[in-house]
């Protein structure tokens, strides 16, 4: 099947539910992408800044760029004038650094906070209880030119559908406790950015909001490195 044939088979299925389809374009070709935003999509996730900056340069300035992978303090800027929302913010440190880039773009920018959820060591993602100092952190109440919209979380990759069922679960219900306690009279608090190819299915029956799909939509991946990377230093 095309790109578009693949595509359009998804954007049925999850946008029936009222749920956002990030098409992940990770080291896919500007033609790919092409062929995707040409069969109606405009929404597409990518991980490392270097590829993000350099594919919105060449493609329509219609299409939402979502940062989905770690993101580094001293990279931020250069995704700053554009990003349309930045998935893993899983620190402090780096909410003020975005804070302060789009102030200097003149932008609210906004941002999921990425909670860990799965039962294997990773390096990235708060605590519950991270997020709820975060939240309650003076530091945090004076960022101006952020906006908290969600919560991201990626389940363990595992084949025990039981088991990423409950991770899902938790994270929806802990969204609802949040939603409650620090954002009641914010509408723009909406969202919950979990679900990737193999269980985005049960993602979407607990609650998620937005799912991740990529090589499912435009085949499998072309590793690309970037060797010229300006946010290298």
């Amino acid at each position: 099947m095309s790109i578009a044939d693949n595509l359009k088979q998804y954007k049925s299925e999850v946008e029936s539910d009222g749920v956002k389809l990030i098409a992940v374009s990770k080291t896919q070709p500007i033609e790919s992408i092409l062929e995707a935003y040409n069969a109606g999509q405009r929404i597409f996730g990518e991980n490392h800044v270097q590829e993000m900056v350099d594919k919105e340069a060449q493609l329509p300035k219609d299409i939402e760029w979502h940062l989905i992978g770690h993101l580094q303090s001293n990279k931020v800027k250069y995704i700053a004038p554009f990003v349309k929302l930045i998935h893993g913010v899983d620190s402090l440190k780096l909410l003020q650094e975005i804070d302060k880039q789009a102030a200097k773009n003149k932008r609210i920018i906004d941002c999921l906070l990425q909670v860990y959820i799965a039962d294997e060591d990773t390096k990235f993602g708060l605590g519950f209880d991270e997020v709820i100092e975060l939240l309650r952190d003076e530091a945090y109440a004076a960022l101006k030119n952020i906006r908290i919209v969600g919560l991201m979380g990626i389940a363990t990759n595992t084949k025990n559908e039981k088991q990423i069922t409950i991770e899902f679960n938790e994270l929806k219900i802990f969204f609802d406790g949040i939603k409650t306690s620090f954002f009641r009279k914010e509408d723009s608090f909406k969202e919950i950015s979990t679900g990737m190819s193999a269980d985005y299915k049960i993602a979407i029956e607990e609650g998620s909001t937005m799912v991740r799909i990529g090589s499912s939509i435009f085949g499998k991946r072309v590793i690309k490195h970037f060797k010229n990377d300006i946010t290298a230093n």
